[in-house]
């Protein structure tokens, strides 16, 4: 990047966001706990217009908290370019035994036990944002 090249952040539309968000795989899910924001690593694929996440976090630490939020992002650090997309909305555990294998079997996870939870997240708000270098003539 040449001194005269300037960073910039532009928005996209949710249905852009959206489609940004199926080109990956890996992000992070945010939660509170005891009213502190706890990011985790996690794994996701959009289906059927909901997101579906396999996250490093025990269930019931995501009890009473039916809005969630997720975040992903590919940044190429020296070209200054790239995207980050942001998803909230209402939440719930996968709780059918033969959908939690399919997903179990599809989301490769970090922990497995209590720490290996599935969740159905339906997008209420999706931000999203691509990043760039603006040669100015």
């Amino acid at each position: 990047m040449t001194a005269a090249t300037t960073r910039r952040m532009v928005d996209v539309s949710g249905a852009e966001a959206l489609w940004l968000l199926q080109g990956t795989a890996r992000g992070r899910l945010v939660h509170l706990r005891r009213e502190v924001p706890v990011v985790r690593p996690a794994v996701h694929v959009l289906e059927y217009g909901r997101l579906v996440v396999r996250c490093p976090v025990q269930a019931d630490a995501l009890a009473g908290r039916p809005v969630l939020t997720y975040q992903a992002e590919e940044i190429r650090s020296e070209a200054g370019t790239g995207w980050s997309v942001t998803v909230s909305g209402p939440a719930e555990p996968v709780t059918d035994a033969a959908e939690a294998a399919h997903y179990a079997r599809t989301l490769p996870g970090w922990a497995y036990g209590p720490h290996d939870t599935l969740l159905r997240i339906t997008p209420q708000t999706v931000t999203g944002h691509r990043l760039g270098t603006v040669n100015p003539a």
